[in-house]
């Protein structure tokens, strides 16, 4: 692995081996291989594991740990590589900052992504100040991005965060509420290559997590289930209402808000007839309301809590609009936009989206990235309509 794709080498006096190097581990295949390319580098490398959350709390089952099979692996894969393994005990904290908010997002008729919520506030601080602590030059990961580094007098050295090289596996998404300051600490030696070759190196490697699957559901909600999670965390939190159309006819009942989300099609339950979407979701009146596709349509969106990547402040106090691409999924292609800047009530920054065309089926409490190109330029998180 050439030592600039960590952008250490400018330094005259670089040696990898005098170079300490903390690699995130999920016990998976793409943090093995990120561990493995930094040792076969030459760094001075730690493994760090967290240990984020009780699984007997999220299956029901009584003394089951967390994750306890992908911790083991994450040993494993260390012992392999002769490198030191740490395990931390986070779960207080990813329970206050994670796993709490997932619980009051959905209750507010919002659609929540943890992922970056752990990473905002648990993996990208916590972890960052602890590898900080040790002495470490920087924070590795296994995610799917590419940190490039500005090279214009104004942006010279400054770390810039860009779409992975492939399309399909792309995590810029996820990572938009990254500071720069933890951006020009965190490498990700996997944004320039697809999985089928991260695969390779880890059978190149001999690591016994070669095959192991990647993980499609969140940590903590085994098998999908979030509504039995929410039913532990929050009991009580299915309350019956109204299925309500657009044009106010009651169409049914249904068990609980927290069972729908936003375009959602399938599962209403509330028979045959023309086709109908979830068109948003009421928790104060616990009303669920329907509607054609059409219902669907947005023009503009705001988002709050903006986080900015990009160059200068176009966000600022008197701002021109910045007219760029954006994401409110991150599985929808980005689509043109213009972002203007308002000043939140009581503070804070929010910003106006206006679409170059309707999006459909946009989700309060999902994120909206903006981008220039392959450039993570920052977003924000999507507010619900009253």
């Amino acid at each position: 692995m050439p030592m600039n794709s960590l952008d250490f080498d400018r330094d005259p006096l670089f040696n990898p081996k005098d170079t300490r190097i903390v690699v995130a581990m999920s016990g998976g295949v793409d943090s093995s291989v990120a561990a493995a390319l930094m040792v076969e580098a030459g760094f001075d490398v730690i493994g760090m594991t967290l240990q984020l959350y009780d699984q007997g709390m999220a299956l029901g089952k009584k003394g089951a740990c967390c994750a306890g099979q992908d911790i083991y692996d994450a040993r494993r894969v260390c012992d392999k590589l002769a490198i030191p393994h740490y395990v931390l005990d986070y779960e207080s904290r990813f329970s206050q900052a994670v796993i709490e908010d997932f619980a009051d997002s959905y209750l507010r008729g919002e659609t929540p992504i943890p992922c970056v919520r752990c990473n905002q506030q648990v993996k990208f601080k916590d972890l960052l100040t602890t590898a900080r602590d040790l002495e470490a030059k920087a924070l590795v990961t296994g995610h799917y991005v590419q940190r490039l580094v500005g090279k214009d007098q104004e942006n010279k050295g400054r770390g810039e965060l860009h779409r992975a090289v492939d399309p399909t596996r792309d995590q810029s998404y996820f990572l938009f509420a990254t500071t720069q300051a933890q951006l020009d600490f965190l490498r990700f030696p996997l944004g320039g290559m697809p999985k089928a070759e991260t695969r390779q190196h880890a059978l190149r490697f001999g690591l016994e997590i070669a095959d192991k699957p990647d993980s499609q559901d969140i940590c903590f909600v085994p098998n999908g289930s979030y509504v039995n999670v929410l039913e532990k965390l929050r009991p009580g939190a299915l309350e019956a209402g109204d299925i309500v159309h657009v044009d106010g006819r009651v169409l049914g009942r249904h068990k609980g808000i927290i069972s729908y989300t936003i375009g959602q099609r399938k599962g209403l339950g509330i028979g045959g007839g023309e086709a109908l979407y979830v068109i948003r979701l009421d928790p104060t009146r616990h009303r669920v309301v329907v509607g054609p596709y059409e219902a669907l349509a947005r023009t503009e969106i705001w988002v709050k809590d903006v986080n900015w990547l990009g160059d200068g402040d176009p966000l600022g106090e008197e701002p021109d609009p910045l007219t760029c691409e954006v994401k409110v999924r991150s599985t929808r292609e980005s689509v043109r936009a213009t972002v203007t800047r308002a000043v939140a009530t009581g503070g804070g920054s929010r910003a106006r989206v206006a679409f170059a065309v309707p999006e459909y089926g946009v989700a309060p409490g999902q994120a909206c990235v903006f981008y220039q190109g392959t450039r993570v330029l920052g977003g924000g998180w999507i507010e619900r309509e009253e």
